[in-house]
């Protein structure tokens, strides 16, 4: 994940700091401010979720304390965010049962393991990010196990697409949500909240050029570009990097769904690889180039 490891605020203590970066890591930012806003937004608008998300973030950061991982990378939130997401995902589509919780801690520790092993084998900044990729390859698991479901927003409005959009990163489906997430993520990077803003408005304009209205206002089609902008938004002198892979999640967004596979945060991830990889290339290219000249 792409983040700030900086020092930790004296303002904030050591476990709620932790917990509120796992927050904003979702965002791909290391701001507790940024967590907080996050946090109040899944209180707002799914509050029967939110111990959910918690459980998840707490698993995520107790596995990564019992098994050692660096400190740095606990309290930047990097082995949190994954756990979040699978709590509100479980939330969002498993009925209560005393198994819930059990399996938000399982798929929460997990998580934490995975991004731990994907971090130890990609110490470069040339490789590949893991991003949410341990939230999307145990949330398809889930979603084998049981049915999707959409909850349906009362009346879809145009003008709620954007905030929708920032929204569904943390998959909730109320226009303020997503006000707030955007405020959030205005106050820990205004130009990554730019980016944001781009990729999201693009999905939504595709979607509706499209003749997709059914993915457009409720903001599914605008969450994956949002993320992929933010994924290269400190790129300052390099912008068709974060339009680039806004592009190319928009364009993949159909093919899971071809595949019969849940959307979720695939299609930037896979973008954002693609960018990134190609970036590699086209460096080796230019310094191979250089050599034989």
């Amino acid at each position: 994940m792409s983040t700030i490891l900086s020092t930790p605020s004296p303002n904030c203590p050591d476990w709620a700091e932790v917990l509120l970066n796992g927050f904003s890591q979702v965002l791909l930012q290391r701001s507790p401010l940024c967590g907080v806003f996050c946090l109040l937004a899944i209180l707002i608008s799914a509050p029967s979720s939110l111990g959910a998300a918690l459980l998840g973030a707490v698993a995520g950061l107790l596995t990564a304390q019992r098994r050692g991982y660096p400190k740095v990378r606990r309290q930047s939130g990097l082995y949190s965010y994954n756990g979040i997401l699978l709590g509100l995902l479980i939330s969002y589509h498993v009925e209560w049962s005393p198994l819930v919780p059990l399996m938000t801690i399982a798929c929460g520790g997990l998580s934490a393991m995975l991004m731990h092993a994907w971090l130890e084998r990609t110490p470069r900044a040339s490789c590949l990010n893991a991003y949410t990729a341990p939230f999307v390859l145990f949330g398809w698991l889930l979603l084998m196990f049981v049915e999707p479901t959409q909850a349906a927003i009362a009346d879809p409005n145009p003008i709620h697409a954007l905030p929708l959009g920032f929204g569904q990163v943390f998959l909730l489906d109320h226009p303020l949500a997503g006000v707030m997430i955007g405020v959030g993520l205005l106050i820990a990077n205004r130009r990554a909240a730019l980016w944001a803003f781009v990729g999201c408005i693009s999905g939504v304009a595709f979607a509706l050029w499209q003749s997709q209205p059914d993915l457009a206002l409720p903001g599914l089609c605008g969450y994956n570009p949002a993320l992929a902008g933010l994924a290269f938004s400190q790129a300052r002198h390099k912008p068709w990097l974060p339009a680039s892979a806004i592009a190319l999640s928009i364009l993949l967004q159909p093919g899971f769904a071809a595949m019969g596979l849940a959307t979720l945060t695939a299609p930037f991830i896979l973008a954002c690889w693609l960018v990134q990889a190609s970036a590699r290339l086209l460096r080796q290219a230019i310094s191979d180039d250089r050599l034989r000249s």
